[in-house]
This record gives C-alpha cells, sequence and structure tokens, in this order.
C-alpha cells in the first residue's frame, strides 16, 4: 500500500515565508490634512526624502514582476499626492490592483465617476465613529462630514463595494451595528481593525484600547454578526475565547512572512504595525530593490524561522492566538515570546503591570509638539515637487 505524504497546514507554508508578500502595504507620503491621534506612522509633515515618481513606477515594475496581486496604499494621506492617479493607473495598467485608503478629503463626484469606471481599484474610508462626536474626538473636527461625503460621492457613482475602515476603541465599540448600518446604507462592507500602540497610538494607547470586558463583547459581536465584516486578521488574540476556528482568519503574525510595508522613502518594514527601527528590513533604493529585500534580507530570514512559544507555551489557548501580535508586545515593552497585552486570558494584565520599557517611535512626522492634539482639516496646496525642507504649517 502506497503511504501519502501529509499536506503541509497553510499556517506551516506561512511561517517559512512565501516568494513575494500577500498583503503588501504602501504608504506613498507622511503628508496628511489630519492628526489623527492614533496614527500609526505619525503622519503629518511630508518627507523631503520621499520617492520619486519614477521611484514609484520602478516598484510597481518590480511588484509586477514578484506577481504580487495587490497593493494596500495608504499614509499619511496618499491622494495628496500629486502624481497619485498617474501611480494608481500604472499600476493597474501594470496587473497590480490598488486598495488605498483615505480619509476622503479628494473623493470628489468627479474622482468617484472615474474610480467607479475600474475595475482594479478598491477604496476605503476611514471612520472611527459612527457619528461626529465619537469621530472627530480622534479624527479631527469636520472628519465625519468629509468621510460620509466621499461615501455619499461613491455611492452616487455607483461605485460597487466600498469599504469602512473602522479601528476598534473603548469609545466605538458600542457603535459596531451602528457602523453596519453605515455600510449597509451606502452598498459598502465594513472592515474593522485592532487599535495599536504604535507611531502616535502609543500615546493614547492606554485609554483607548477596549477594555477586557469590551474584548469579549467584541469577540460575542464578531461570532454573531462577523460573517461579512472583514478584519484583516487583526483579532486573532481573541481566538482563546472560543472553539478554535470560531473566528475566520489565519491567526499568525505574518510580519515578514506575508505581509510588510513600504514608506515613502522607500525603508522595508517587517510591518505595517512596526515602523521601528527594530522591524527595518532595507531600503528599495540603497539595498538593490524590493525584491532583494523581500527575499535576502537578515531580518526576514530571521522572522521565518520557527518560533518559540516562549511564556505561552504551556497555555492550551496558544494554537489558536500564536502568542499575539508582535507589534503590540514590543511597544508596550513586553518581551516578544510573552503574552500579548491584551491576552483574552488576563496573562497580558499581569505582565503590563511588572517593569518594563516602552521603547520610542523611530519615525514621527506629526505637525504639533502635542502629539494628542487632533487638528482640524488642512485646506489643500498641492505640491508638484517634493518641498526642500520641513514644512511645519502645512505638508500639503
Amino acid at each position: 500500500m502506497t503511504s501519502v505524504a501529509p499536506v503541509p497546514r497553510l499556517v506551516d507554508q506561512f511561517e517559512r515565508g512565501l516568494d513575494a508578500p500577500i498583503c503588501l502595504t504602501w504608504e506613498l507620503t507622511y503628508a496628511c490634512n489630519l492628526a489623527c491621534v492614533h496614527c500609526l506612522s505619525s503622519s503629518g509633515k511630508r518627507d523631503p526624502r520621499e520617492l520619486s515618481t519614477q521611484q514609484c513606477k520602478d516598484i510597481i515594475d518590480e511588484l509586477e514582476r514578484m506577481q504580487v496581486f495587490y497593493v494596500n496604499i495608504g499614509g499619511g494621506e496618499p491622494t495628496v499626492r500629486s502624481d497619485f492617479w498617474e501611480l494608481v493607473d500604472y499600476a493597474t495598467e501594470h496587473h497590480v490592483g490598488v486598495k488605498f485608503s483615505t480619509n476622503g478629503v479628494r473623493i470628489t463626484p468627479e474622482v468617484a465617476a472615474k474610480l467607479a469606471a475600474s475595475d482594479y481599484v478598491d477604496v476605503q474610508i476611514s471612520l472611527d465613529g459612527a457619528n461626529a462626536e465619537v469621530n472627530d474626538a480622534v479624527r479631527g473636527p469636520g472628519s465625519f462630514a468629509m468621510a460620509v461625503r466621499a461615501l455619499e460621492n461613491l455611492s452616487a457613482a455607483g461605485f460597487s463595494d466600498a469599504k469602512i475602515s473602522v479601528v476598534v476603541t473603548r469609545h466605538n465599540v458600542d457603535q459596531l451595528d451602528d457602523f453596519k448600518a453605515l455600510a449597509d446604507r451606502y452598498g459598502a462592507t465594513l472592515r474593522i481593525t485592532r487599535l495599536r500602540p504604535s507611531g502616535r497610538g502609543a500615546d493614547v494607547w492606554d485609554e483607548l484600547h477596549p477594555t477586557p470586558a469590551q474584548q469579549v463583547q467584541l469577540y460575542d459581536w464578531l461570532v454573531a454578526r462577523g460573517d461579512r465584516v472583514l478584519t484583516g486578521d487583526s483579532f486573532f488574540h481573541l481566538s482563546g475565547l472560543g472553539e478554535p476556528g470560531a473566528l475566520a482568519g489565519l491567526n499568525l503574525c505574518g510580519a515578514g512572512r506575508v505581509v510588510c510595508l513600504i514608506d515613502p522613502v522607500g525603508d522595508v518594514y517587517a510591518c505595517p504595525f512596526a515602523i521601528h527601527d527594530r522591524f527595518l528590513a532595507g531600503n528599495v533604493v540603497s539595498d538593490g530593490g524590493f525584491d532583494t529585500v523581500w527575499k535576502h534580507a537578515p531580518l526576514f530570514r530571521e522572522l521565518r524561522e520557527p518560533q518559540s512559544a516562549g511564556a505561552c507555551s504551556s497555555c492550551g489557548h496558544f494554537d489558536a492566538c500564536r502568542g499575539g501580535c508582535m507589534a503590540a508586545k514590543f511597544f508596550t515593552g513586553l518581551p516578544m515570546d510573552g503574552p500579548d497585552p491584551e491576552c483574552v486570558q488576563g496573562y497580558g494584565e499581569s505582565a503590563l503591570s511588572a517593569d518594563r520599557t516602552v521603547p520610542k517611535s523611530s519615525v514621527d512626522h506629526s505637525r504639533t509638539g502635542n502629539r494628542k492634539t487632533p487638528a482640524g482639516p488642512i485646506p489643500l496646496t498641492l505640491l508638484t515637487v517634493p518641498p526642500k525642507k520641513f514644512c511645519n504649517e502645512s505638508p500639503l
């Protein structure tokens, strides 16, 4: 009788890394007309070293050769780059689909009509409250109205299946049904993600991240109503609350294995939530291109080695949550082989109460000295060439 070799589990294949990332995030600019208090990249001011149009096209050419199916474009506010639409068109013409996140500032009726005519562009509108009171406290005065106007324009133009992206906080977790209703109203899909303590998020994580009771509330909502809700594998740390497989998703930290980030100056980080020197793998300009960094960077090779369960090895829920989020642990000063700071079994709380050193962010493009104070929208003055120096008044 011929024996059949067992088929490797998908999670085991992903742990060893792939020839190209499944989920590539590309922040085109640090410039932004808002100053959200939890911004992962501490965006605000444009960096004068920002990649040129041609350098961006060179990266897209590489992505095409690597057969990267799509790229998640963000920022900052990516649409304020004067070449944004040129780069979107170039990517789709070269078989690289585009999903871009925006606060809605430039989604006019004319732009919405252009987007509706494309089969290769997906749009994600950021909202962190189902009403102006909750949203604007995080994203700045007027930001709720701006986002809703963008949704209205997309809906009126016949754009199919826009996304509403929500970072879950203790102030909006009670609004999940309201967010779902808002998405239904505009023919959109709700996407919820986890609040990470990176960038400016480190300043407000203690006061904004959901309480243990709210984590349970969120889990119960996802199980009951999450079938058509996207999560981007944000909440695998909740898996210890129920039966294995109750939450859809990979339940694996994909940093440097299946996901990574390219920032506005070409630096490549292992994870979109870990913009810090500790997770810097290389630079697409100085290190031979993105393909070389992805396949040969020592950091990525390290991350693709078998990882120890560490302090979580004796926990019966380890196979479900895999120890949680690497970035969440790092930016709260917890050991990388320790429990997630929001561990639903309570181990994170005891770890947070111990002595720890919280690392400072390596990158900060915030416009104001007080990073916790959200700024209102800034009138747009789009640049055709990168600035020669930082500008504290208006990055745009």
